[in-house]
């Protein structure tokens, strides 16, 4: 797959082409995580398109049956991360942490020609990689991952690997701001920044949900940046739906520090009717609006 330099307005089309198809599967299927389409669109495209340096898929162009569980009898599975090239000591490796986010890095994928746009026909249908709940085999993911955290440790200690050995490529990782409610967030970043890992940029959807509710009526997180750098972290904010501020973000100076980058969001972005009050982590839509969300969508 040869390089593609992206304009500002083609990542915006790589952004609004995810949200379209997580919409998408939505009304075919009465409910997805819809809200985290709509808050991570632009972050995504952005990641895959302009900001990250990875090297071309190597993975299955068309969704591949998973046969389970690994074990003895499953231990040549693709995993996930061919989607985002072969390891390589200049490239960078990308860590997504929200795993509930699989539709939007399934459909990234497919914009950005790393599979084939097709390929969420398998979305969620028992007995292939493309599942709902993003684990190693799911295209596009380095690890099986969880709202607990352990991700970011991962992540973490394969920057600080990377950085002994000499790799040039840097280590991203994607958090949810309610994974900053897990301990072993702020126990990596500690680490992080003790041992200087520059080479380990964090990013955070910012949307201000969890799966109770809005996240300052459950546990407030605020002030993020100082408590960021207070363990010895860089951190900047920006408005995660502005392309052009959020791939500047990344251009902050950080030397041996790492780099935390909080992009603030909406899950109801392009989508009005999601401004009104409902749970928000798993949308369902129902027969009362459905004819309202299938001209959102016709019109995308």
């Amino acid at each position: 797959m040869a390089e593609k330099k992206y304009s500002t307005e083609e990542v915006q089309k790589v952004a609004n082409q995810i949200r379209k198809q997580i919409l998408g599967v939505a009304l075919q299927t009465g409910g997805c995580y819809l809200a985290q389409a709509c808050s991570s669109a632009e972050i995504i495209a952005s990641l895959y398109t302009k900001v990250m340096n990875l090297g071309p898929s190597v993975g299955n162009w068309e969704p591949i049956p998973f046969p389970g569980v690994p074990g003895p009898d499953n231990m040549d599975y693709q995993r996930g991360s061919a989607y985002n090239g072969a390891p390589a000591p200049d490239k960078d490796r990308f860590f997504v942490s929200c795993c509930h986010y699989a539709s939007v890095i399934y459909s990234a994928l497919a914009a950005t020609g790393r599979i084939s746009p097709n390929c969420m026909e398998k979305f969620n249908v028992d007995g292939w990689n493309m599942e709902m709940i993003g684990a190693e085999h799911s295209p596009g993911f380095e690890n099986t991952a969880g709202s607990l955290g352990q991700t970011i440790s991962i992540a973490g200690g394969t920057a600080h690997a990377r950085k002994r050995r000499g790799d040039t490529g840097k280590c991203y990782v994607l958090l949810g701001d309610g994974e900053l409610q897990e301990g072993q967030t702020w126990e990596c970043i500690q680490a992080a920044g003790h041992y200087k890992l520059d080479n380990f940029i964090v990013v955070v959807d910012a949307n201000d949900q969890q799966v109770e509710g809005k996240i300052a009526d459950q546990m407030t997180e605020e002030p993020i940046v100082a408590r960021f750098e207070s363990f010895g972290a860089t951190c900047v904010e920006c408005n995660g739906h502005d392309i052009e501020a959020f791939c500047k973000a990344f251009e902050t100076p950080h030397e041996g520090r790492p780099l935390v980058v909080i992009a603030r969001t909406s899950g109801a972005t392009g989508i009005k009717p999601l401004e009104k009050p409902r749970s928000m982590h798993f949308i369902r839509i129902g027969k009362d609006e459905r004819d309202e969300f299938q001209k959102i969508y016709d019109a995308m």
